[in-house]
């Protein structure tokens, strides 16, 4: 059976996955931009600014401003709604892919408490490039 873990055990699952993220090499990003990036990437269907602004109840500019970080960092993509060229549609990349692959993993060695030497060195390639 398993066993839940408590709330300050979650707290420092999610402390230790946010340290191993900012000590890693390249960017870090926000949780705005963290927040959308989960969204887009496990929740199926498409996004559209639209859409995000209201799943995260934050206003479409800073939806904008959180997919221009995470396309600079090609982690996410924006493109027009072929059937409502009004619409912006958000879509995956294969490095934002690579990322939550990597985020992943950094959240599963956070929760086993296990710190392994150079473990996080593929989240240091996928946010070099």
């Amino acid at each position: 059976m398993a066993v839940n873990p408590s709330a300050d055990q979650l707290v420092g699952i999610l402390r230790d996955t946010v340290v191993a993220l900012v000590r890693r090499d390249g960017p870090d990003l926000s949780a705005r931009q963290l927040g959308v990036f989960l969204t887009c990437y496990l929740q199926d269907g498409a996004h559209t600014v639209r859409g995000l602004a209201a799943e995260l109840n934050v206003s479409k500019p800073a939806i904008t401003r959180a997919l221009d970080r995470l396309g600079e960092l090609d982690l996410a993509r924006r493109k027009v709604d072929p059937m409502d060229r009004r619409s912006v549609l958000v879509q995956r990349t294969l490095k934002g892919t690579a990322f939550l692959r990597d985020l992943r993993g950094i959240m599963s060695e956070a929760a086993s408490g296990t710190k392994k030497s150079g473990s996080h060195e593929s989240a240091r390639k996928v946010a070099n490039g």
